[in-house]
């Protein structure tokens, strides 16, 4: 199992800090990229992740929950280790969207709303690295884990099979459902609120890691 912080639950005015505090025992930091259009709300782009490149050695991973993400993705500084992860519901084609990550020379994921159908990130599995199943409607931290998200992600391991794709899952993760998820067949667990919503959040990860067992 993987875990991916993430910074929207930050302090964001202490990213690069909040990054150091968790840095030895986590394997990414998750940046939820929002554009006020495709979700309610706006958070940061392509200039706050690109400046938090130079106080950290971690992978980033990038969820890109707004509407033009071929338009986007260039702006992106990213490194072979990333990946940009992008919703088959965008206004931009998936195809156009994934051949931009590609074009980058990082991994690429594909992700719906917990809403859409599972078989319409299928056309796209070949060209992914990544799976990212929402177990929360996207646009907001803080939000209750869905457990109808536990089937949609044996769904997906099921029909990955042998495929060299990870399933990531991503809202309402904490101690008392990360080990349903993982079981379930997730690899990589996305968390904000379970890691930066107390005092300790170096503590609250290894105290997740603990849970997954």
């Amino acid at each position: 199992m993987k875990l991916a912080p993430s910074l929207l639950a930050a302090d964001l005015a202490q990213l690069a800090q909040q990054a150091r505090l968790v840095e030895d025992v986590v394997d990414m930091l998750h940046f939820d990229v929002m554009d006020g259009h495709f979700v309610p709300n706006l958070t940061f782009g392509p200039p706050v992740c690109n400046a938090l490149r130079a106080h950290t050695g971690l992978p980033l991973d990038i969820h890109l929950m707004i509407d033009r993400p071929a338009f986007y993705i260039p702006r992106f500084e990213v490194d072979a280790e990333d990946c940009i992860t992008v919703h088959v519901e965008s206004a931009d084609p998936p195809e156009e969207s994934l051949a931009a990550i590609r074009s980058r020379g990082c991994r690429a994921g594909v992700t719906m709303r917990p809403s859409t159908a599972l078989a319409s990130i299928d056309p796209y599995v070949p060209y992914v690295d990544r799976v990212l199943i929402m177990a929360v409607d996207p646009g907001f931290g803080g939000q209750k884990f869905d457990p109808n998200a536990l089937e949609r992600i044996r769904r997906v391991r099921e029909t990955l099979g042998r495929r060299p794709v990870s399933i990531a899952v991503d809202g309402g993760i904490g101690v008392e459902n990360i080990r349903q998820v993982i079981d379930a067949g997730a690899d990589i667990i996305v968390a904000g609120s379970s890691v930066f919503g107390g005092s300790d959040p170096r503590a609250a990860a290894v105290e997740l890691r603990e849970a997954a067992g």
